[in-house]
This record gives structure tokens, sequence and C-alpha cells, in this order.
């Protein structure tokens, strides 16, 4: 069975960057695309940015041109570099894998980390 742990996050300045990092337990082949989605307070999980195992990925709008998914396939590790950060990004961000798709989240999640951005 798969299991995530994340790391990163934390609090920042309106403008500032962070780094969050994602690594997987278990066997490779059940992971398939990882990704990140995030949830604000009152509001619906959100996809964020996913990568498949060939490295295609997928950003929501909101984040295009700012954050950065990067994934080492046989080191079962993620990360996503997150730049020009903006209050509205602020949210729990868990890891998510298992899905065969870019665009649909998998079965597994981390614990999820906090990023608050604000000044």
């Amino acid at each position: 069975q798969v299991q995530l742990v994340e790391s990163g996050g934390g609090a920042v300045q309106p403008g500032g960057s962070l780094r969050l990092s994602c690594a997987a337990s278990g066997y490779i082949t059940d992971i398939y695309v990882m990704g990140w989605y995030r949830q604000a307070p009152g509001k619906e999980r959100e996809l964020v940015a996913t990568i498949s195992t060939d490295l295609r990925t997928h950003y929501a709008d909101s984040v295009k041109g700012r954050f950065t998914i990067t994934r080492v396939v046989m080191e079962k590790t993620m990360s996503l570099e997150m730049n020009s950060l903006k209050p509205e990004d602020t949210a729990v961000y868990y890891c998510n894998c298992g899905s065969a798709a870019l665009t649909v989240p998998g079965p597994t999640w981390g614990q999820g980390t906090q990023v608050t951005v604000t000044s």
C-alpha cells in the first residue's frame, strides 16, 4: 500500500517562495500520477498541479507561471516550487497519487501541510 509524506510549507509574505516535497513509499508501479491539491477554509479541495510518470504536467490556471511541479520517478519523490505567492494561495496542500489521469485525483492522500501567505 502506498503512503505519502509531505514536508515543507509554512508562512511567507506575499511575493515570497516556498517549496513542498512529497515522498512515497510502497510499490512504484502503484503510484502513477502524482500531484498537489489544496483546500482553503470554507472551500472545496482543488487541483494545483499534477505530473505523470513520463513527466507530463497539468496546472491550475491560477498557478500557471508561478508554480513548478517536478518529480523523480525512480526515487518516488515529487516537489512543488511555489513563487510569487499570493494571499489566495493560503490553504492546506495535499500530496496525492494513484490516478491514471492528470486531472482526476487518485485514492492516496498525504496528511497535508499548511501554507500561509500573509503580510
